[in-house]
């Protein structure tokens, strides 16, 4: 009885969601997780940062090689070519052949990735000392291999967590997708409050704790996050079998696309690993200062790029499945015109109130990170409307021109990089800078391109509506500003709850200023949001 309740109740938890619903659900747990990461960090850095900053940098390179692997193996790469292969499935009733293709590929990327953890672990060291730490001190580089040999579990455990989320997503469930990445960060805290301490159990000491806790509470937090994400396959009918279908097209279709979308997310984070290598080199905490700018310039990304293009793409794919270009012309339309909406107001305040932000994750702040992070805002707005624009070519089953133009790109950052932090001495600075020049550059050739291809999608209504998008945000930018000298951080800022107040202030204060004067310039994508506040303050 209390079985099938469960069961009943974890079915209506992840019923089919509508467009605007899962994008509500996806940013709100994005959301949660970016606060939990908030949490994770300001630990992190409390701890370490200032008083052992090799041991923050160990950490954070450790992290590099298996992110890497899971990126260049599974990741988006699998989302974006598994979706539209499953989606035609099940649009024409052959749930047969759906749920072969998904056994199939879970089998493959399982073994494949359960292969590449195994060599992380072999070859941790010379892959720390050759390649991405090589100007860690001595101490730092064999901790950051012990570290990354514990971590190397996780691109296994992703792989078989993402093909799980990736079926649930195809289907319009959403909720357990959402919350799984919010889990993995509470197993990182769970680990820096109680595995630093040590694990003892029955008087035998497992584990002797220090920072390696951290990397031990990374591998339980990945432990958890497929746990999550498996109960969200209740109720969904998946018909798993320990077997790779070699035959079926389906699955073969994912196997051709996979490649070259793999290689468009491997050679992304290229800059990562020649990123993270340069930092090594510019002293005791660049790793890690570098490594937060990012960290913080992701959370709007991923609070709104990515939630609303993961929430519009199986919408995308299905307008081409039915052969209906108008839709997917007026929903590619929807999507790139409420992402701007959003990311280039927030992109600009973010660079406003840099300073508040990175206060979050480490008290009193940070210099180093907050110039970063004002360096890298030019990348918020243009790294948001990438995910939407490289899904529009992937629901059309094309991943090379995405690809392409990534190699492009990546490889312009990483000459830019060198040629910023080496020749003209801006140190990580000239990372960051590369990082927003290499972004703009490829979202505007992305879009140049997309506009040939569909006819119409930057009409003169379009480019209207992100004009009035742009004057919006330099007046908010211009209030945001005001108020931060009138507001200024001050010496004793240091604690979180005297910081959060005036940030949320001067926050709401210019987020008002935005919608008043997009309400005023006629934006259609400010009218949902005025009248659920009129609906809150009427109740």
């Amino acid at each position: 009885m209390i079985k099938k309740s469960v069961r009943n109740l974890v079915s209506r938890a992840n019923s089919k969601l509508t467009i605007k619903f899962a994008a509500i659900i996806l940013a709100s747990s994005t959301l949660l997780s970016s606060l939990l990461g908030f949490l994770r960090d300001r630990l992190l850095n409390s701890y370490y940062l200032d008083s052992y900053p090799d041991g923050i940098d160990a950490y954070t390179v450790a992290f590099t090689i298996p992110d890497f692997m899971f990126f260049i193996l599974v990741s988006g790469a699998l989302s974006v070519t598994f979706i539209p292969v499953f989606n035609q499935r099940m649009a024409k009733y052959n749930k047969k052949s759906a749920w072969e293709l998904s056994s199939s590929v879970l089998n493959v990327l399982a073994l494949l990735t359960l292969v590449t953890s195994i060599l992380i672990i072999i070859f941790a060291e010379p892959l720390v000392k050759y390649i991405v730490g090589p100007g860690l001190s001595e101490s730092s580089r064999s901790l950051a291999i012990s570290m990354m040999r514990v971590i190397a579990i996780n691109p296994f455990l992703f792989a078989i967590a993402t093909v799980i989320t990736s079926i649930q997503q195809a289907i319009g469930r959403f909720t357990f997708t959402a919350l799984a990445p919010a889990i993995y960060n509470i197993g990182i805290i769970i680990g820096t409050i109680f595995f630093t301490n040590g694990i003892n159990i029955f008087g035998i000491q497992l584990f002797e704790g220090g920072i390696m806790g951290v990397a031990m509470g990374v591998a339980f937090g990945s432990v958890l996050q497929l746990i999550i994400a498996s109960v969200g396959l209740i109720g969904v009918g998946f018909d798993y079998q320990f077997k790779i279908f070699w035959k079926n097209k389906g699955f073969r279709k994912v196997m051709k696309l996979l490649p070259t979308r793999s290689m468009d997310q491997g050679l992304d984070y290229v800059n990562s690993i020649v990123e993270t290598n340069m930092a090594s080199r510019m002293g005791a905490g660049t790793v890690r200062a570098y490594q937060q700018g990012l960290t913080l310039h992701m959370m709007p990304i991923n609070l709104i790029g990515v939630a609303i293009s993961t929430a519009f793409f199986p919408n995308l794919t299905e307008r081409l499945a039915i052969g209906r270009k108008d839709l997917f012309r007026k929903d590619l339309q929807s999507a790139l015109r409420m992402i701007t909406f959003l990311a280039l107001p927030v992109a600009v305040l973010f660079f406003f109130l840099r300073g508040y932000v990175v206060s979050f994750i480490k008290n009193g702040g940070d210099t180093l990170i907050a110039g970063i992070l004002g360096v890298l805002v030019i990348s918020i707005f243009a790294r948001s409307i990438y995910h939407i624009a490289a899904r529009s070519f992937y629901a059309m089953e094309d991943t090379k021109t995405p690809l392409y133009i990534s190699i492009f790109a990546i490889g312009l950052n990483i000459l830019l990089a060198i040629v910023f932090s080496t020749v003209f001495k801006f140190g990580a600075y000239g990372l960051a800078w590369a990082q927003s020049i290499g972004a703009l550059v490829e979202i505007i050739i992305l879009l140049a391109l997309m506009k040939i291809r569909i006819q119409g999608l930057f009409d003169i209504q379009f480019i209207s509506g992100i004009l009035r998008m742009v004057v919006a945000s330099l007046v908010a930018g211009a209030v945001c500003y005001l108020f931060v000298v009138v507001f200024p951080l001050m010496d004793s800022d240091e604690r979180f709850f005297s910081v959060f107040p005036k940030f949320c202030f001067v926050g709401l204060v210019s987020s008002t200023a935005y919608l008043f004067v997009s309400k005023i310039l006629k934006l259609e994508e400010a009218e949902p949001i005025i009248s659920y506040i009129k609906k809150i303050f009427l109740k």
